[in-house]
């Protein structure tokens, strides 16, 4: 017999914040918007996204995210089907982009929680907020970053940074890793300059480009000459 949905407890106080946490403070629900914040999404990517959660739970999540005007169906009426964000949806990506920075900060020097994962997939929404704590630009330059085969690229220019999808056409410098490394670096476990010597961090561009973009994502006692040209 199919469960009745579950009755959802508001906050029930005038208030912006409250009235956020509504829609978005249950479990899950911020990170499901995470996963659609580059892209739509299928039913079955957003399971695997998201490991753990559960396909009633995600389909109870969508839902609400739905009726509150947050997300919707590529084709309604089909569960299985594609989701997006809506223009209110999007609204999100500057908060989400705090937390993120905010998260990175709490668990700093933390040590990896037994059977924690990593997703390649998570990157390019970590650069952005370290970029947004970070310095600012030196230069007009382009970082590209491959971790664990999802690439994107950084584009600095007239001072500002913007995360970009996919490679670029002429990087400045070319970052490899794997997603447990990159994670580790963001939280402090790892040094930038020791996963460099490793090998477990792979650099490939122009020397003098490296330090300033380490500093430009937060690493900002990177010394110079880590780098090789391509």
């Amino acid at each position: 017999m199919t469960k009745p949905p579950r009755e959802r407890r508001l906050y029930d106080q005038e208030c912006g914040l409250a009235y956020g946490l509504d829609v978005v403070g249950e479990r899950w629900t911020l990170l499901i918007i995470r996963e659609l914040l580059p892209r739509p999404r299928r039913f079955r990517d957003l399971l695997d996204g998201l490991p753990g959660i559960g396909t009633n739970l995600l389909a109870e999540r969508l839902s609400s995210l739905a009726e509150a005007g947050v997300v919707e169906p590529l084709e309604p009426g089909r569960r299985t089907a594609g989701y997006a964000l809506t223009e209110l949806g999007r609204t999100l990506h500057e908060p989400i982009l705090g937390l993120a920075r905010f998260g990175l900060r709490a668990g700093a020097g933390r040590p990896r929680p037994a059977g924690a994962v990593s997703r390649a997939s998570w990157a390019p929404l970590a650069i952005e907020a370290m970029l947004a704590g970070g310095p600012g630009p030196e230069a007009d330059e382009t970082y590209q970053f491959d971790v664990g085969g999802e690439v994107f690229h950084v584009a600095a220019a007239a001072g500002r940074a913007v995360v970009r999808p996919g490679p670029a056409a002429a990087p400045d410098v070319v970052a490899t890793t794997d997603p447990r490394t990159f994670f580790d670096l963001g939280l402090g476990r790892l040094d930038p300059i020791e996963a460099l010597v490793s090998g477990a961090v792979r650099v490939t561009g122009r020397p003098a480009a490296v330090p300033r973009c380490l500093r430009l994502i937060g690493f900002a006692d990177a010394p110079a000459g880590h780098g090789r040209t391509a």
